[in-house]
């Protein structure tokens, strides 16, 4: 089969990330496996978790080594939450660089265990493990602690609030120093 014209440097993206979502879902982050399990949050509304989120902090992740600007969009369709993660390369002059996946929910009944792929057949977990009551931030992670995001609806998180998730992190036994600040605009 001639892959030439399949995998081009736009649908690039969803494929390093699904492999890389995929490889971390099977193994751990080092010095995790005493630590206590993961929580998702109790409920998540979809309908008010759709929508644009601007990520304000993450763990390194290599598919996003060079990206500012970043943010997330997640869109309700029957079956599925349609997931576009958009940043771009070095500054924000550079290019756009747009990865759009799949998210099925895990746990129907809180809506806060979904499974995503940017590349079928690879599923990466995404559980919302913290989430404001008015769905102003959101913090997204995985059982294995590997990969966090914080995600806030503006561009910019209040100091107070952004201190506040971390001391919630560290107090649920997440190595907040390996926290990057992503710049927006």
């Amino acid at each position: 089969m001639n892959f030439k014209g399949i995998i081009n440097k736009n649908n690039m993206l969803s494929v390093l990330v699904a492999l890389l979502m995929a490889c971390s879902t099977k193994t751990s982050a080092l010095g995790t496996a005493n630590l206590p399990a993961v929580e998702a949050v109790d409920f998540v509304d979809l309908e008010r978790y759709a929508g644009t989120w601007y990520e304000i902090a993450r763990f390194p992740f290599e598919r996003q080594k060079d990206c500012v600007g970043t943010t997330a969009t997640y869109e309700l369709e029957a079956d599925f939450v349609r997931v576009i993660n958009r940043c771009y390369y070095k500054s924000f002059e550079g290019r756009m660089t747009t990865a759009t996946g799949r998210a099925k929910v895990k746990d129907k009944e809180t809506n806060a265990k979904l499974r995503v792929s940017f590349f079928w057949p690879f599923y990466g977990d995404y559980w919302v493990i913290s989430l404001g009551e008015n769905y102003d931030y959101a913090v997204v992670s995985m059982p294995s602690r590997k990969n966090l995001w914080i995600l806030y609806r503006d561009p910019v998180m209040p100091k107070d609030l952004y201190a506040e998730i971390v001391q919630d992190l560290r107090s649920r036994n997440f190595d907040t120093s390996r926290l990057i600040s992503t710049l927006q605009k």
